[in-house]
C-alpha cells in the first residue's frame, strides 16, 4: 500500500499567529497518512494541536495526552505530537530529558497504527537535544529510541520521524543509518532523504527568514544550513517478511504563503510503498 509521511517543527505559537492556520491548510493539501510534529503547545488555554488538524480527518495525540506530569517549558516550547490517518493506540511515551538536555521539554511517542490492509505498523515521532554541543546526549538519545522500537516494533517496517537537531555526518544520524556503532552497538535504518532526495535537503537554513535569527544567536555563522529532519524506516535486518520503499521525498513548507513563512523549519514529507514480502 501507498503512504504518505510528514514532519514538521510547528516553533510552537511564536511570531505571526496565522501560521498555525497556514500549516492546517498544507496539511490538508498534503494529505499525509502520518505526521509527526514537534514543538506544538498543548495548554488549556490553547490547543495546538487542534487547530493544526482541523478538517484534516487525522487522529492526534500529544505527549501531554499521554503522560501523568508535565516537564517545565512545555507551555512556552510546546511537546511532540503524532497524528494518523486511522486511530492508532499509543504504546509508550519517552521523556528523552537526558543530562544534558533537561532545558526542552520535548518527548517520544511510539503509536501502533492499523493500516486498512497490511496489518499494524510502529510509528514514532520524536525530537533530539538542540544545542550544537549536545551530541554526546543525542547518542543517548538515538539508542533510547531504537530500544524504543525494539520493544514495540511490528512485522511491518517501523517509521520514525522528527527532528533530530544533528546533521546527516553527526554520530547520532550515522548510528541510525548503519554507519557506525555507539557503545558497541549497530543498527540500520533507511534515511528517506539519502534514498530518494535529490537536493541537499536543508531544513534549517538562513533562507528561512523565521530561522535566521535564532540561527545568528546559536550559531553566529552567517551561512549556515543544515538538513536536521528525518524521516528513517525500519530495514529488512529487523523486519526480513515486509518492505518499505522510499518512492520520493520532497521538502514542505518550505516556501511562504501570502508573506508567511510556516516555521523556523522546513518539513520533509516522504511516499512510501509498504507491505507483506
Amino acid at each position: 500500500m501507498e503512504l504518505r509521511v510528514l514532519t514538521i517543527n510547528v516553533q510552537n505559537v511564536q511570531g505571526d499567529p496565522r501560521r498555525t492556520e497556514h500549516i492546517n491548510r498544507e496539511l490538508r493539501r498534503l494529505d499525509p497518512d502520518l505526521v509527526a510534529f514537534q514543538e506544538v503547545v498543548q495548554t488549556p488555554e490553547r490547543r495546538q494541536l487542534d487547530e493544526l488538524l482541523a478538517d484534516t480527518g487525522l487522529h492526534g495525540t500529544h505527549q501531554s495526552d499521554v503522560m501523568s506530569y508535565e516537564p517545565p517549558w512545555i507551555d512556552r516550547y510546546g511537546g511532540s505530537a503524532v497524528a494518523t490517518r486511522w486511530p492508532h493506540a499509543v504504546r509508550e511515551v519517552l521523556d528523552m530529558r537526558l543530562a544534558g538536555a533537561a532545558d526542552v521539554p520535548w518527548c517520544t511517542l511510539a503509536v501502533a497504527v492499523p493500516t486498512p490492509s497490511e496489518g499494524e505498523l510502529l510509528f514514532i515521532g520524536t525530537t533530539a537535544a538542540w544545542r550544537l554541543d549536545a551530541e554526546q546526549v543525542r547518542e543517548q538519545q538515538a539508542i533510547a529510541l531504537t530500544d524504543l522500537d525494539a520493544r514495540h516494533r511490528r512485522a511491518l517496517p517501523t517509521i520514525i520521524a522528527g527532528d533530530f537537531n544533528a546533521a546527516p555526518e553527526a554520530a547520532s544520524i550515522r548510528y541510525l543509518s548503519g554507519l557506525q556503532s555507539l557503545g558497541g552497538r549497530s543498527v540500520h535504518y533507511h534515511d528517506a532523504w539519502a534514498v530518494a532526495g535529490t537536493s541537499p535537503g536543508h531544513t534549517w537554513t538562513v533562507d528561512n527568514p523565521n530561522a535566521r535569527d535564532v540561527i545568528d544567536l546559536a550559531v553566529r555563522q552567517p551561512h549556515h544550513r543544515r538538513r536536521i529532519d528525518y524521516v528513517f524506516i525500519g530495514s529488512w535486518h529487523q523486519h526480513p517478511d515486509a518492505h518499505c520503499r522510499v518512492r520520493s521525498v520532497e521538502l514542505a513548507f518550505d516556501e511562504p504563503t501570502e508573506g508567511i513563512w510556516a516555521s523556523d523549519h522546513y518539513g520533509v514529507v516522504a511516499d512510501l510503498e509498504i507491505g507483506a514480502g
